[in-house]
């Protein structure tokens, strides 16, 4: 049966401070995951962000590895929650990113520690959409498109 959200590792006890991962059909859902008066972020809110942290147009609309510091200004400042070194984190933002991991499509998760990613409610092509991902190694962040089968996090905006 095809999951639509989860607990990383499937231990109940990560979601009071991760939140759960959820897979592409939960964040499309007609129902709408997110809260009322909230609404899960399109692609192109997330490049608002970005570009008000610093990017420039041209690096929020790419592709990879973006910016310069704009990730570390979304990361919880230290390492209580993210593993060593927690590159350029500052939290300056107050967004307080923190390193849920992930699952992969096939069932078995990864990274939590190291890295978050977030999706956007904008698919990107077939069967994925486009996501955010915050890692510890680095202060930028990452824009791929993500397979709608794998479980990662949702973070919701204020209508």
């Amino acid at each position: 049966m095809l999951f639509r959200s989860c607990e990383y590792d499937n231990n109940i006890n990560n979601v009071v401070t991760y939140g759960r991962l959820y897979n592409w059909f939960a964040v499309a859902d007609s129902r709408n995951i997110a809260p009322a008066g909230w609404h899960v972020p399109s692609d192109a809110e997330w490049k608002q962000l970005e570009m008000y942290l610093g990017m420039s147009q041209a690096e929020a609309d790419a592709t990879g590895w973006r910016g310069n510091d704009e990730g570390g200004k979304l990361k919880e400042a230290g390492t209580t929650h993210w593993m060593p070194d927690n590159v350029g984190a500052t939290n300056e933002s107050g967004f307080t990113a923190l390193p849920g991991g992930y699952r992969y499509d096939v069932g078995y998760f990864d990274s939590m520690g190291y890295l978050t990613v977030y999706w956007s409610s904008t698919e990107d092509g077939s069967y994925s959409s486009w996501v955010r991902l915050l890692s510890s190694y680095y202060s930028e962040v990452y824009r791929p498109g993500s397979n709608w089968l794998g479980g990662i996090s949702v973070r919701c905006v204020k209508d």
